[in-house]
């Protein structure tokens, strides 16, 4: 079995078990999120890879430009960018569904949104993990965060507590690559204040789910982005339609 179970949320500063690891894989999608989410990962270790997966979603384009920036910003020379159309052609999902329409945000609703897109982190921590085997890395960045779980069945901590035990029992014996979760348990506000903190370039960042010039700004991305920066006391530095 690769590895031992263990999935790491966001180590404390004086916590003296942590120890910076030589090589990470970040997933980055072009969101706050993963945003933040790479500038912890570029503190905590030596170096960092990006990997970037689209999926057929309707601001593929835009999001994969975020991606390239964020990446230049950081300096990050290992970059993998892959599409895994096979979601958009399943469908059943707003970003990758012409024929379901955006709706506008209800931040209220119990209901999983139509954004919801199936079993979409799984694949993207498959890929991840196959990367990080081979490149030798022994962490996986991903910013899931538990505020999004009520819509979002697969950015829960007990998902990557799952699919941790997933690759600790599909690797090779002397891999040990861990899922770290850095901000899951912060809500949206605490993200944007350590995003200012660290300076991240959030303004680099893409949210919105329906647009590519100008944010929607009704999405549910786009609310409960700009209900962050209205909670955390800043200006959202990006343009809304």
């Amino acid at each position: 079995m690769g590895g031992s179970y263990e999935v790491i949320d966001e180590p404390a500063v004086n916590d003296s078990s942590f120890r910076p690891s030589s090589l990470a894989v970040c997933l980055v999608s072009g969101g706050m999120d993963s945003c933040v989410t790479a500038a912890i990962a570029r503190e905590e270790n030596a170096e960092v890879a990006f990997l970037h997966v689209s999926y057929g979603q309707r601001t593929e384009a835009r999001e994969r430009r975020a991606f390239g920036e964020l990446a230049d910003h950081f300096a990050v020379t290992k970059r993998l960018a892959v599409s895994i159309e096979s979601l958009k052609a399943i469908g059943g999902s707003s970003l990758t569904d012409a024929c379901i329409p955006v709706t506008k945000a209800d931040l209220t609703s119990p209901e999983i949104p139509t954004s919801y897109v199936s079993f979409r982190n799984a694949h993207m921590l498959a890929i991840a993990t196959s990367w990080a085997e081979t490149i030798g890395a022994q962490r996986i960045y991903i910013g899931a965060v538990a505020e999004d779980s009520s819509g979002y069945p697969d950015c829960r901590p007990e998902f990557y507590e799952a699919f941790q035990r997933a690759i600790d029992a599909g690797t090779k014996p002397e891999t040990n690559v861990k899922i770290v979760t850095p901000v899951i348990h912060l809500s949206k506000s605490e993200i944007v204040r350590r995003g200012l903190e660290l300076g991240a370039p959030l303004e680099l960042t893409w949210s919105c789910y329906a647009a590519e010039d100008q944010a929607c700004g009704q999405c549910d991305s786009c609310a409960l982005r700009r209900r962050a920066f209205a909670a955390a006391g800043t200006p959202d530095p990006i343009r809304y339609a």
